[in-house]
């Protein structure tokens, strides 16, 4: 089994790889982590702290979420308060530097213009296992995944260890 998380998907990803190592004794074949900066490179953000508006500027200028639902009061009622708790989540969220490295395949995917994650960030998740790390690299930014799907998708299956 492989993982592949993007954003707080990825942090979660390593988490649970770490708790397969401890608990199971094994680790995915490959972690693909995408979208977030490694767990050493920590930033402090404060996103979860704006108002609503200004969280949902933050929405609009990443470019990952339908202008016509930022533009609906009614679903930003909905939404905006889970979204606003993945916020709290993510960014209180600490890496434990006492956990050893995973053993396992990492690699580290990203957009080039991703404002949240620079390229070193994303290369520090090569510090995180004692295995084979590779960073790939795509046009876009955060969102990247939704333009370049099919990319990802040849990256993954190139990169994934033969069976």
């Amino acid at each position: 089994m492989a993982f592949l998380g993007h954003s707080m998907g990825a942090a979660i990803a390593f988490e649970v790889a770490h708790r397969m190592r401890e608990r199971l004794g094994t680790a995915p074949v490959t972690l693909y982590v995408s979208g977030r900066r490694a767990p050493s490179k920590d930033r402090e953000s404060r996103i979860h702290l704006l108002d609503d508006e200004g969280l949902v500027e933050v929405l609009r200028s990443q470019s990952g979420t339908d202008t016509r639902i930022l533009g609906d009061k009614d679903v930003l009622k909905m939404i905006l308060p889970p979204l606003r708790a993945d916020y709290t989540a993510i960014e209180t969220w600490r890496y434990d530097p006492a956990k050893p490295a995973l053993d396992c395949p990492v690699v580290a995917l990203t957009g080039v213009d991703d404002e949240t994650v620079t390229t070193e960030e994303a290369r520090a998740w090569g510090e995180h296992t004692t295995g084979p790390f590779a960073l790939e690299t795509f046009q876009g930014g955060h969102f990247y995944l939704a333009d370049q799907f099919e990319l990802v998708a040849e990256t993954v299956l190139r990169t994934l260890p033969a069976r």
